[in-house]
């Protein structure tokens, strides 16, 4: 009878009756946000994201009335949770489905706003809350919190958009929004830790040097970082053929590889965010084609669902989180100074992300010399749209900033963290119901049918080069064919000379020693069976082309 005791006593210490109720009241709400949103998927006004947010709302609201308006934490906002566990996945995810030739093909405009942009936005958002804090009494915030508002409210959430945005419809702006939210979650982080590591006492004209140097050196130490995890992979999966005995294995491997970079990222004080996404670039190229047939099909599956179920998860997470009726109180703040301050925090969203996306897209088209390769000025309408909502990496970092500061008072800081969190649900709710509706009103109602090759970004691989010049083609809009097909032909040399030297690169040196593209194991218990076809094979077995991020669009004639 005493084990008995004692083990019954062991398991009440192991397992915590609140957080089998959170993790139970969760999953619930996941199921109910897959089922709903699988039927608002031809929906006018909603999305997945919306759906999770409104669950989670109205979670926090139920358990605010069951306990009589004492406590809606379910489970408390934990930045480990968030930054350790949810985040990777979906990071990696994006790098791993994107289609590398467009998103490569459009790098330099992508660092632009990802990079230029936000530090632009810093500034505006910052000074702004300066400026008006101060005008308006908040007197107890330092320098510090305003640098830090300013790197909090410039992370943005474009996933609204994108869910909306395709990559076969818009391949230019899918690629740049997509690349742009990767690039200014990863800066917006660099820049938090930075200030937060900034000593306002001592600042001087090399301090903005300084910041610089830090960052060139995160962003290029954290990419090669995830490109060496990423190649690490491929060298072991394709040299040990560990699909021999087993898919398994490989399908392990690569998933603990791939957070694997991110934790060494982040043991390093380097960017995990920019590790994993290059990660995944680099296991798409060539790890997944080290792999078996099936493993192909596992790890595109896995990969994609973790990535949904974390998103979800997340969304649910901030919605319930919003309704912890604690941070209210401590705030001790009207309704009418909630929605001003969160209102002159918005405001300051809009112009800050105003600030940049239209005079670098215009700056940039001044560098396009043909009229079909400029930013159109609905396509910056659309950017500057997708920017505006803001997510839980906003909502992390005010945590992260205001939870434990003792540097200001209190009410101050709840409020900000309240005023965040409004700030992501209006934008959220508000704006991402917008999307889906004006990207077709302003967009997607103007796009034209492409029923022939106009540019290279359409060409979805070297081998039309050939192609190009032999198949007869329809006529231009002009009613000449032969001038039309002359002159494509000769944007596509001069637009593919870059990926025609990495290509020749990559087969020569670096597809030997890693595998990729051609690569298909010896594996007689796998559906392909045994090697027989040849190495020009591009990829053996390989999905549809639902899945042409993972895939390498482009193959040698």
């Amino acid at each position: 009878m005493a084990v008995l005791e004692t083990i019954h006593a062991l398991k009440d210490s192991f397992l915590d009756t609140a957080t089998v109720i959170a993790l139970t009241v969760f999953f619930t709400l996941l199921c109910l946000c897959i089922i709903i949103g699988h039927l608002l998927e031809e929906h006018r006004w909603a999305n997945e994201s919306i759906t999770a947010l409104l669950l989670g709302l109205i979670a926090g609201v139920v358990v605010l009335l069951v306990t009589q308006f004492e406590s809606s934490q379910i489970l408390v906002f934990n930045e480990d949770l968030f930054f350790l566990y949810l985040l990777p996945p979906i990071i990696f995810n994006a790098g791993f489905q994107v289609k590398k030739k467009q998103f490569f093909k459009n790098f330099t405009t992508i660092l632009l706003f990802g990079i230029v942009g936000t530090v632009i936005s810093f500034c505006l958002i910052s000074l702004g809350a300066f400026l008006l804090f101060r005008r308006f009494g908040f007197t107890t915030l330092t320098i510090q919190d305003y640098l830090a508002i300013g790197a909090i409210l410039s992370a943005t959430d474009s996933v609204c958009t994108l869910q909306v945005l395709s990559q076969d419809d818009t391949p230019f702006l899918y690629s740049v929004v997509f690349g742009e939210g990767v690039v200014n979650d990863a800066t917006s982080i660099v820049i938090f830790n930075a200030v937060q590591s900034l000593d306002v006492k001592d600042v001087s004209g090399l301090t903005a040097l300084n910041l610089l140097g830090t960052f060139l050196y995160l962003f290029s130490t954290s990419t090669l970082l995830g490109i060496a995890a990423g190649l690490m992979s491929a060298y072991i999966i394709k040299t040990l053929y560990l699909g021999r005995h087993s898919t398994d294995r490989e399908v392990a491997l690569m998933m603990l590889m791939a957070y694997l970079s991110y934790m060494l990222a982040e043991l390093l004080d380097l960017s995990g965010i920019l590790t994993v996404f290059f990660c995944g670039i680099v296991m798409s190229h060539y790890t997944w084609h080290n792999v078996t047939e099936s493993s192909r099909i596992t790890t595109k599956h896995a990969f994609a669902t973790m990535s949904f179920i974390a998103e979800t998860f997340i969304f649910l997470y901030v919605g319930m989180d919003a309704m912890d009726i604690d941070k209210w109180k401590a705030s001790n703040a009207s309704p009418g100074t909630s929605v001003g301050v969160s209102s002159m925090l918005f405001a300051l969203v809009l112009i800050g992300r105003a600030a940049f996306i239209f005079p670098i897209a215009n700056i940039s088209n001044c560098f396009r010399k043909r009229e079909n390769t400029k930013i159109e000025f609905r396509q910056q309408f659309i950017m500057w749209w997708a920017g505006l909502m803001r997510g839980a990496v906003t909502i992390a970092l005010s945590y992260n900033q205001f939870a434990d500061a003792t540097t200001s008072s209190t009410q101050d800081n709840a409020l900000m963290i309240t005023s965040t969190i409004i700030v992501v649900l209006f934008s959220t709710v508000v704006f991402g119901s917008i999307t889906k509706p004006l990207i077709e009103a302003v967009l997607l109602r103007h796009a034209k049918p492409n029923h022939n090759i106009s540019d290279a970004t359409d060409i979805p691989s070297l081998e039309d080069l050939r192609l190009l010049f032999i198949e007869t083609g329809e006529p231009s809009e002009e009613g000449n064919g032969q001038s039309s097909r002359k002159r494509t032909g000769l944007r596509f040399l001069t637009s593919s000379t870059v990926h025609h030297l990495w290509r020749k690169f990559d087969d020569k040196f670096m597809r030997p020693v890693f595998g990729g593209r051609g690569f298909v194991p010896f594996v007689p218990s796998s559906p392909s069976g045994a090697i027989d076809g040849a190495p020009n094979r591009p990829f053996d077995g390989a999905p549809s082309h639902a899945f042409d991020g993972a895939i390498e669009e482009e193959q040698t004639s």
